[in-house]
């Protein structure tokens, strides 16, 4: 007759339960996994997947029974952990669709908007436009694959039952706060174009008073808007992979 004890059911249960809670966290907070247009039970089998995968190689797991209140309290600072990583390259996403934002209200668009699922909110039409092309790029530049690698590189870094230092925090929240300067590059381009398109229809209504500035302008602004966005697209890639690798270190540096 097989007898098994609490002791061996606690190790049993840690060794995919500690795991799992980093992961869930990880890939609920992540972009691309974390979409609410992912069903909850793809992200929780996916998880469940990648904690039977990765359990055999972590190690030693603490000693604490996982209903403890130890055990409870480790089960929380992996979702801290796992939620800090996802962030750290959901920023990236956030910074593209601020871009957006700004080049559609400079071009006039501020109006059309869509209802963007990921954020529960009306997003205008660029910011979700280029949230769509951040996407698919990531896909394509295997992203997803990168994030599941830093995922099980920090099982080695940050072991199970060790607490995030002081200074982990504070990268976070420096790269979070970057998500302003990386905006405003992504649109700078389109924003100088229309900042001079602007100022030359001021000078133009100077000149000529009867001319319908609405009825000019709009179209004009539009036109140049669109037209120096898709002449930056084949530099929006490049930049969006040295955001993700960035994204990556700064998830990699999370101790």
């Amino acid at each position: 007759m097989i007898s098994i004890t609490s002791a061996q059911l606690d190790a049993w249960l840690a060794v995919l339960i500690y795991p799992l809670a980093r992961i869930l966290a990880m890939l609920a907070s992540a972009p691309v996994f974390g979409n609410k247009q992912v069903p909850a039970r793809v992200k929780i089998g996916l998880s469940v997947l990648l904690a039977i995968i990765i359990a055999p190689t972590i190690g030693e797991m603490p000693p604490v029974a996982v209903g403890s209140p130890q055990g409870l309290l480790i089960m929380v600072q992996q979702i801290i952990i796992g939620i800090t990583m996802g962030f750290s390259l959901r920023i990236i996403f956030t910074a593209v669709e601020m871009a957006g934002e700004l080049i559609g209200l400079q071009m006039g668009l501020g109006f059309a908007s869509f209802y963007d699922p990921m954020n529960a909110s009306f997003t205008p039409i660029i910011a979700r436009w280029l949230g769509m092309i951040a996407a698919l790029a990531f896909l394509a530049m295997n992203g997803h694959l990168q994030i599941l690698s830093a995922l099980a590189e920090s099982f080695r870094t940050l072991p199970i039952g060790s607490t995030m230092s002081g200074s982990g925090y504070d990268g976070v929240a420096r790269w979070g706060g970057s998500i302003f300067a990386y905006a405003l590059q992504i649109s700078l381009p389109v924003l100088a174009a229309l900042l001079i398109t602007n100022i030359a229809l001021a000078i133009l209504t100077r000149a000529a008073p009867q001319l319908n500035l609405f009825a000019v302008g709009f179209p004009i602004t539009l036109s140049i808007g669109f037209l120096v966005l898709s002449m930056s697209m084949p530099y929006f890639v490049p930049l969006l992979d040295r955001l993700v690798q960035e994204g990556l270190g700064a998830m990699s540096h999370i101790r």
